[in-house]
């Protein structure tokens, strides 16, 4: 599995790569977790809110910290 957090570094983005590591562990998935602060990479997404998160190329959250409950239903 690989997941993608999108964002230039900032508090929220921040908190959502925390969220996700916090989730894959409780999770026992194995992942990949990659973060990824240019822009142009972001927005080849088709996002323009950050931070977001992208599961195995599809887009699941953008603008928002995802709860870790959001984040373990998306990674089972």
């Amino acid at each position: 599995m690989e997941i993608k957090v999108l964002g230039p570094g900032c508090p929220k983005c921040r908190q959502t790569e925390k969220v996700i590591k916090e989730a894959v562990a409780e999770s026992g998935v194995s992942a990949d977790i990659e973060k990824i602060t240019d822009t142009m990479k972001i927005a080849g997404y088709g996002v323009f809110g950050t931070p977001a998160v992208v599961i195995d190329g599809q887009v699941k959250s953008v603008g928002k910290i995802p709860k870790k409950e959001e984040v373990l239903a998306w990674i089972k």
